[in-house]
């Protein structure tokens, strides 16, 4: 083989790779946002599946305890095969899984659902999601680089339109131990995406059922502690007008809004990146409002349809900042 051949054959190689690298990339960001918007939905149905439990005498970690465990149990077993028998990668994780479980899983859920107790479930994701503001914050803090104009100027409009989405003036006065329980969320909602960001060698699905029963385990510690009630009846609720037996909306919360929520969340972080996928994660409020319009007949009004656009403007600023500036 001459060397111009030699030449021609490396050249064809490394222009396959150019052209190859793009199209991975793209491939990449259309999973990392597909998985993120479906993640979104999934989490924007907890709000009402659980309040009418709350309200039939269920305490706020006793439907998480239980939403987490089936949760856990749904996905350990495909997460365990995929482990493929590493177990040691388990003990080279254990902060990461430790932190997602405890923070991102058990103090996230049972803060938003003892604040939306105090306050509307509007208001208490609009407090949950003020966690973005601390991922970015933590991002500029860890790089030691502020976030890029465009990226700074996508925050400000996700957050108008966020604000416009759930009008919290138009809600009466605030009970204080809801604002509470809501930036506690926030901070767990903060250890959540930037734990799901971090670079891995562990399967998604083993990460998040493992990270699942951990929170799942430091919920019923702390209830057994007599740190917070678990408490829990067999009565029947009422949702959507219609009576229903007590596990089904229990159902929906393990498999839809954990299960499915918190994989599909993962895959996405993992390829968005922690501050791009909490921005897309705002568009669990528009879920939200969407949900209440099929579920519960409440036609969402102009301010929602206008906040709506102006919130997902952001969140295009925001990921097109990141994209520039990586």
């Amino acid at each position: 083989m001459t060397h111009y051949t030699k030449g021609r054959i490396v050249m064809a190689e490394a222009l396959a790779e150019v052209t190859e690298a793009p199209r991975v990339m793209r491939s990449g960001a259309v999973a990392g946002w597909t998985a993120a918007l479906v993640s979104a939905a999934a989490f924007g149905t907890s709000g009402a599946f659980a309040k009418p439990l709350l309200a039939s005498g269920w305490s706020a970690g006793a439907v998480v305890s239980v939403r987490l465990g089936l949760a856990a149990v749904v996905l350990l077993i495909p997460g365990l095969l995929a482990l493929r028998g590493r177990w040691r990668l388990l003990l080279a994780h254990w902060r990461p899984l430790l932190a997602y479980g405890v923070f991102g899983g058990a103090t996230a859920q049972v803060s938003f659902f003892n604040a939306v107790q105090y306050v509307p479930v509007a208001l208490g994701l609009l407090l949950e999601y003020l966690g973005i503001l601390l991922v970015v914050g933590w991002v500029a803090l860890r790089t030691r680089r502020l976030p890029s104009r465009l990226t700074l100027v996508g925050v400000v409009v996700a957050i108008a339109g966020l604000v416009i989405v759930l009008d919290p003036g138009c809600m009466g006065a605030l009970d204080p131990r809801g604002l509470a329980w809501g930036l506690l969320a926030a901070f767990g909602l903060a250890v959540y995406f930037v734990v799901s960001a971090r670079e891995m060698t562990l399967p998604a699905l083993t990460f998040v059922a493992v990270g699942l029963s951990i929170g799942t385990v430091a919920i019923v510690i702390a209830g057994v502690a007599g740190l917070m009630p678990l408490r829990a009846t067999t009565a029947d609720v009422v949702f959507v007008g219609v009576t229903l037996a007590w596990w089904v909306p229990l159902l929906e919360l393990a498999l839809v809004a954990a299960a499915a929520a918190y994989a599909l969340g993962f895959v996405g972080v993992q390829h968005l990146g922690s501050t791009v996928a909490s921005f897309v994660g705002l568009t669990e409020v528009l879920f939200a409002v969407l949900w209440a319009w099929l579920l519960l007949g409440e036609l969402p009004g102009l301010p929602q349809l206008v906040g709506g656009v102006v919130l997902l403007a952001g969140v295009a600023a925001v990921q097109r900042g990141q994209a520039l500036s990586s």
